[in-house]
């Protein structure tokens, strides 16, 4: 048997390689199935939709059981359940079954995201930071395969056959899972009092604080990059040109969290963050301006390799702050919120969009600008808080 956080690493990159490819394996079901993307869109509505509330319930239900990673497994398994569902079901079965088995689905998204980055702190003990940072890569890595992996898959064989290929992966993610120790931080806890118990944290720790208003304020800015890459690629001439955009943005984020864990001594992770979000945001603002295609792919690159450390930056936070008995709720409100600010920001740009295109993009880079003083939102250090003797179950 190999040592837990490389285990760790395993799983958590097979559970996020899912999350990520799921979408491109539904459109392409749908599409082919019925020929309308009326019903992907939909679906996929329906498996983002339940983070915000499934988020905090799942950090408060993990605090409230005494070994969690079971219920991360189950969590996994329904995941992966639910796309081997959903490959078989889209196009197939009444809309109402669908998006209930994507609903279902989506509600164990947040176990998949914020809820598995809240083990690692316990398994890597003091190498803590580099492993956050390890941790990182897996959700830049993931978001580059993720997708490519889907595609290939569903030219090699078809849609289902590549769903079915997502939901393997999940499913040894939930086996891996139930290999690892977990150190409990203190006594389970009542679920209400487990979720009070994480909002408490996120606003009253001044770390907390700082890095939940600065990533979430960014992700409103974000959240739309994806759409308005698309409509900046067209107005550089290249409408296909999205695709390789987004591709060395993810690449360079992948290089950035990597940088990370090979740095002897890096910054203090709230200053970095508000680095990272400065750099990202100046350097997305300038791309904007670019007059030609190649340029613009110089700057997703450089803008994601100044946003690839933020992601470690803001894990590490969340572990080291987090008070006793509440790291899976931290964690998972924390993953709730950005992804509700990034599903803030794709509609704003779906309602400007009859903006030029270097509009919006400029529009991206100056929100993720004005989120780096928001790092600075503490009056003054807290003390690192002490945890209680861990054991191992």
């Amino acid at each position: 048997m190999f040592a837990a956080l490389p285990r760790y690493l395993a799983a958590a990159f097979l559970a996020r390689l899912a999350d990520d490819g799921v979408g491109v394996t539904i459109a392409l079901l749908a599409v082919e199935r019925t020929g309308s993307a009326g019903l992907a869109a939909l679906v996929l509505a329906s498996f983002t939709a339940p983070h915000l509330l499934a988020g905090p319930l799942a950090g408060a239900l993990a605090a409230r059981v005494r070994s969690p990673r079971w219920l991360y497994a189950a969590a996994l398994t329904g995941f992966g359940t639910s796309l081997v569902a959903l490959a078989g079901l889209v196009g197939r079965a009444p809309a109402w079954v669908v998006v209930t088995v994507a609903v279902a689905g989506g509600s164990c998204g947040p176990m998949v995201t914020g809820g598995l980055s809240s083990l690692v702190a316990g398994i890597a003990g003091s190498a803590a930071r580099r492993a956050y940072a390890w941790d990182a890569a897996t959700y830049n890595a993931a978001s580059i395969l993720g997708p490519a992996l889907a595609a290939g898959a569903a030219h090699l064989w078809s849609p289902g056959p590549a769903t079915a290929v997502l939901a393997a992966g999940a499913l040894a993610a939930a086996v891996l899972v139930t290999t690892l120790p977990y150190r409990v931080e203190a006594e389970p806890q009542p679920t209400v009092a487990a979720l009070l118990s994480g909002l408490r944290a996120l606003w009253t720790v001044p770390e907390l604080r700082a890095i939940t208003a600065a990533t979430t304020a960014a992700f409103i800015g974000l959240g739309g990059l994806t759409l308005t890459t698309v409509l900046f690629a067209a107005h550089l001439g290249d409408p296909s040109g999205a695709g390789p955009l987004l591709t060395v943005f993810a690449v360079g984020a992948l290089a950035g969290s990597m940088l990370l864990t090979r740095l002897p001594k890096p910054p203090a992770p709230l200053r970095l963050a508000g680095l990272c979000l400065l750099a990202a945001g100046a350097v997305l603002t300038a791309t904007a301006f670019a007059p030609v295609y190649w340029l613009s792919l110089v700057g997703f690159a450089v803008a994601g390799f100044c946003d690839g450390p933020l992601l470690g930056a803001t894990l590490h936070l969340r572990a080291e702050h987090a008070p006793p008995g509440t790291r899976a709720q931290v964690f998972t409100l924390g993953a709730a919120l950005k992804i509700s600010a990034a599903s803030v920001g794709a509609a704003l740009v779906g309602l400007a969009g009859g903006l030029p295109a270097p509009a919006l993009l400029a529009g991206i880079g100056v929100i993720v600008l004005a989120a780096s003083p928001l790092t600075r939102l503490r009056r003054k250090p807290s003390p690192k808080v002490p945890s209680t003797r861990p054991t191992t179950t």
